[in-house]
């Protein structure tokens, strides 16, 4: 069977739980930091969002490890991740999101009005919590 992105961290988790994975300005995360992370994050969008298995969701994400956490948790889902750069505007941004056929969205809370201006389609709904603005279709 074909060995995935996420089988290779899972077994790194289990050999090495405390060894550096990222290191983030001043903080860093070690593989069980992610791994719990992630784990939690898997847990909110499936109880809170039902997200399940084989929905797409379009990750409009910084650079930070947010992001790390946010494709482990997917990928844990079992839900493909459609991956848009942060500075993309307007037009572009549209296309992106209509070629990803996503139903879900998450972006950082500083995105929220951004995202909102920049052509969006009106059928979208935001979410805000805590750690990311969720934008979901209905």
């Amino acid at each position: 069977p074909a060995v995935t992105l996420l089988d290779v961290f899972q077994l790194h988790t289990r050999r090495r739980p405390h060894q550096p994975l990222l290191l983030f300005q001043d903080e860093i995360y070690t593989y069980e930091d992610m791994d719990r992370r992630s784990n939690r994050a898997a847990w909110a969008l499936s109880q809170h969002l039902g997200l399940q298995s084989s929905r797409t969701v379009a990750v409009f994400l910084p650079n930070e490890p947010t992001y790390l956490w946010t494709w482990l948790a997917l990928a844990k889902l079992g839900c493909p991740m459609a991956c848009l750069n942060c500075n993309v505007r307007g037009r572009a941004l549209r296309h992106a999101l209509e070629a990803a056929q996503a139903t879900l969205v998450l972006a950082s809370p500083g995105e929220r009005g951004t995202i909102g201006c920049s052509g969006v389609p009106g059928t979208w709904r935001v979410v805000a919590t805590k750690v990311t603005v969720i934008l979901t279709s209905p």
